[in-house]
């Protein structure tokens, strides 16, 4: 930039905020006496200081009528600006010290798996009597790229299961759940000891998210050049299992998600392939953040509880045993 397009100084600023908290006790208090008190200063100190102010600023800020002060336009504009910085300012030091003793904070979450929301829940609500002035926002937009929020700070915490990270990010592992396909009781795989991807592809196969980036269809099916018959995507679980039970299709779930409609009778749960298909849930972060420690104490709650918040393992029929290893 030329010395021509240099833009002119504004010269060194003046304000301080002894001198807002000054402004605030004269109008509050209603003469120097008592505002001096309110700031433990003598009445000749105070006036010194608001001389010196108004020297500063080059305007004068309040009117003096006989042995009043009231605040002219400069002033009201100072006294403004007094009740909304200090005011900010109280409020950041309550919460600087409930953040330095771990106690007020927000995580932002997101998840892979929509599945999650079964168990949840339950964990955060054991997670608030504990932290009651920590927040959990949950970022469902991130759920199909939960790296990318990650990277672009938009969550503080995801829970993934995909196994290989981006560079820049830290995982460490949560629990191991195992998938099974889900089908009507009526179907064939249901007598089965576990399903083959092959016999899998010849199905309609219904999931929470699109092909690309689900679980089976990248890690099994299309390595093995193998694509569903067809595919639907249901993103609520009521849904879907009414269509598996009407023999539209069949689903790919963890065993903790459908053990309500197991139990019930309402559909069955069969292994998928003969070693069975487990996911490694982690929790991803940030390498280069440091978080506080309910952050730390969320995650390992996680980890300890995770789906068996609300006990919802279930005990496959022994009539369809796994074949052995």
């Amino acid at each position: 930039m030329s010395e021509a397009e240099t833009p002119p100084s504004r010269g060194p600023r003046v304000l301080e905020v002894r001198h807002l908290q000054l402004i605030a006790a004269i109008v509050d208090e209603g003469n120097l006496t008592r505002a001096g008190e309110r700031l433990h200063l003598t009445q000749s100190a105070l006036s010194h200081q608001l001389l010196q102010l108004e020297e500063r600023l080059g305007t004068k800020v309040f009117h003096r009528i006989q042995k009043r002060l009231a605040l002219n336009d400069a002033g009201q504009r100072l006294l403004a600006t007094a009740r909304e910085v200090l005011g900010k300012l109280a409020q950041a030091e309550d919460d600087l010290r409930l953040f330095a003793d771990d106690r007020r904070g927000t995580i932002r979450l997101t998840t892979e798996c929509y599945t999650v929301y079964h168990w949840l829940p339950s964990v955060m609500k054991r997670f608030a009597k504990r932290y009651p002035d920590v927040e959990i926002r949950i970022e469902v937009d991130a759920t199909n790229a939960p790296f990318d929020a990650l990277l672009a700070g938009v969550v503080d915490v995801a829970f993934v299961t995909t196994e290989t990270a981006p560079r820049g990010i830290a995982t460490e592992p949560l629990f191991d759940d195992e998938m099974h396909v889900i089908v009507a009781p009526e179907h064939p795989f249901a007598s089965k000891p576990y399903v083959t991807c092959v016999q899998l592809a010849a199905e309609t196969l219904l999931t929470y998210s699109t092909l690309r980036g689900n679980l089976v269809y990248e890690r099994l099916l299309r390595p093995a050049g193998l694509e569903p018959k067809k595919h639907l995507q249901v993103q609520l679980t009521e849904a879907l299992i009414e269509l598996v039970k009407a023999h539209v299709g069949v689903a790919v779930m963890a065993q903790w998600a459908v053990a309500p409609y197991v139990k019930s009778g309402a559909v069955i749960a069969v292994p998928l392939t003969r070693r069975g298909v487990v996911r490694h849930w982690q929790a991803a972060r940030l390498e280069s953040r440091t978080f506080p420690r309910f952050v730390r104490s969320f995650v390992d709650l996680v980890a300890a509880e995770g789906p068996h918040a609300q006990k919802l393992a279930i005990a496959l029929p022994e009539s369809r045993p796994r074949a052995s290893r």
